[in-house]
């Protein structure tokens, strides 16, 4: 029996860079989708080669409705199954019959037209999970698949930020604690800072944590980490921020495959709403792998042409390997420094062809103090113009506005007044 039918979510804007569209990864599933047309095989197809869709596995045939019955005849049926109808067909006599050979648990989304002249409502009676008019992009499909996991069972799934630096020495680390911070205070949201470096890591050090544990224990460890054991190697930095820091220490030499991090990745997205992960400056295949898995990257750069050269550069790469996604986004950092040429930020801007997301002054006294004092910029001066910087980069890489303050009436005194003397 086919799944109950959760509410049809087509026809959502397509623009990557005017609204939130926060589409979460796809679990380990299968995917098998019966096209009609080759439009549309092809669009699914490009969906699989996603990041998103990197645990799933897809596969396309020709046919529509009458190929999957056939193959469902004799074979057991995938996780999800995508079915293009045929103008020539009778959907509502397709679902009922497809309905015969399905597994319990296996979901439906129907890729329709305009001409069907099946009600939506009955769609869903025969257990459609969801439904969307073509013609269709691949957001489209990215989009119905992954909220049929993360909406329909109430499952978490957490928001990856990535920061690295252009170069090294930029301050990215620092960028990316003050903007943990700021999401998870002025946010609201639970966060878990990830420190990469493991051999020269800042995070313990900026949040003045020295916890006994690390990402070693779950990294080096021979199986897979759980939930109970991340939670075991958080530091509890404040009651929405905590970090999974960095050994810092130089007694092995750190080696990672690929796909090292990407189940201690994995079980921190179950439980945790943002994970902002602090990238070294390096490009190795798992530096790679990380960057493009995130939902949002933010490169540090500094106004020199080696930064100039090194953000290009990744932006260009990373552009190219996700382009389903918004641009990575970049911020100029230590803007101003007293006695150094410098490329103005206009310059730098006509170069990468995009604005950056915050331009940070070079303040040497306000960071040196943070670093040496284990605070964050907010701690030491909230009011000051860089400490509101970083909260209006949490706003935009959290898709959330700026939450604003109720406006109090004028008779606000007066009111307190009466309500004291009853």
């Amino acid at each position: 029996m086919i799944n109950p039918a959760r509410q049809n979510h087509d026809q959502q804007p397509d623009d990557l860079s005017s609204a939130d569209d926060y589409i979460a990864p796809v679990p380990r599933i299968s995917v098998q989708a019966f096209c009609v047309t080759d439009e549309t095989a092809a669009v699914v197809l490009a969906a699989g080669s996603d990041r998103r869709f990197s645990k799933a596995h897809l596969t396309v045939k020709m046919g529509g409705a009458a190929a999957a019955i056939e193959v469902y005849h004799s074979m057991p049926t995938p996780n999800v199954i995508i079915l293009e109808t045929s103008d020539r067909g009778d959907v509502l006599a397709d679902l009922d019959e497809l309905a015969t050979v399905c597994d319990p648990g296996t979901r439906v989304v129907v890729i329709g037209s305009e001409r069907d002249a099946a009600p939506y409502r009955e769609l869903l009676r025969r257990g459609v999970n969801d439904y969307v008019i073509g013609p269709i992009e691949t957001l489209d499909v990215l989009r119905s698949i992954s909220s049929l996991f993360s909406a329909s069972e109430t499952v978490t799934t957490g928001r990856v930020v990535a920061v690295v630096g252009a170069k090294g020495g930029v301050g990215a680390s620092t960028v990316a604690h003050n903007v943990a911070w700021a999401i998870a205070r002025d946010m609201a949201m639970d966060s878990v800072v990830i420190d990469l470096d493991l051999a020269f890591g800042t995070a313990g050090l900026d949040y003045n944590q020295d916890p006994m544990q690390n990402i070693a224990n779950a990294i080096f460890q021979p199986d897979r980490p759980d939930t109970a054991l991340m939670e075991r190697l958080l530091a509890k930095c404040t009651d929405r921020l905590s970090l999974l820091a960095a050994p810092a220490t130089l007694d092995r030499v750190y080696d990672f495959g690929a796909e090292a991090f990407d189940a201690i990745f994995d079980t921190l997205r179950m439980a945790t709403p943002c994970i902002v992960l602090d990238i070294p400056h390096q490009w190795s295949g798992w530096t790679r792998r990380a960057l493009i898995g995130a939902d949002e990257i933010v490169i540090v750069a500094e106004p020199d042409l080696a930064n100039l050269r090194n953000a290009k550069n990744i932006l260009n790469v990373l552009k190219a390997a996700r382009p389903n996604d918004r641009p990575p986004l970049y911020c100029l950092n230590q803007v101003g420094m007293p006695k150094r040429p410098e490329i103005e930020v206009k310059e730098f801007i006509k170069t990468i062809e995009s604005k950056p997301i915050a331009v940070i002054p070079c303040d040497s006294r306000l960071f040196g103090e943070a670093a040496n004092n284990g605070q964050m910029i907010a701690e030491v001066s909230a009011s000051h113009a860089t400490s509101k910087l970083f909260v209006q980069m949490a706003q935009r890489l959290t898709g959330r506005g700026e939450t604003k303050k109720p406006r109090s009436s004028f008779l606000a005194p007066i009111m307190m007044k009466l309500r004291a003397k009853a």
